[in-house]
């Protein structure tokens, strides 16, 4: 394999993981975020991966972001009448989010970020030691 190869898988993982991690802090900061209207709650967020192939060998495939998906939950519906953001009825609508899951898909995410940052300076290592052997 090329060594051109290997950067290119690292920095698709890289981005696609970086992605993740993005929809996981946005899922996180809409948590407690409330609405009047079950239509207008927030819903989280989860992007989709996709194989795609890298140079001339079709068993060499880098990963990227195909589409983010909106979950389809219903938002949760509580019993608020105090609220200001309550409807007529006296209820506020919340995203269905996990919050437990989402902190686990962001360590998920981050770690995975973390092996490809090592895999990409393992292989610049490499790199950089083969071209001082010409010396």
């Amino acid at each position: 394999m090329p060594s051109m190869n290997i950067f290119q898988l690292v920095g698709s993982a890289m981005h696609a993981q970086s992605t993740r991690l993005n929809t996981v802090a946005s899922n996180l900061a809409n948590v407690d975020s409330v609405t009047g209207n079950p239509d207008e709650t927030y819903k989280a967020r989860e992007p989709i991966f996709q194989a795609i192939p890298l140079g001339d060998d079709p068993a060499v495939r880098g990963v990227r972001v195909g589409e983010i998906v909106e979950s389809k939950l219903a938002p949760i519906k509580r019993y608020e009448p105090g609220h200001p953001q309550a409807d007529p009825d006296g209820y506020v609508y919340a995203p269905a989010i996990d919050p437990v899951a989402q902190m686990v898909n962001m360590i998920s995410a981050a770690r995975s970020y973390q092996a490809n940052v090592e895999m990409l300076n393992t292989a610049k290592e490499l790199a950089v030691a083969t071209i001082n052997l010409g010396r």
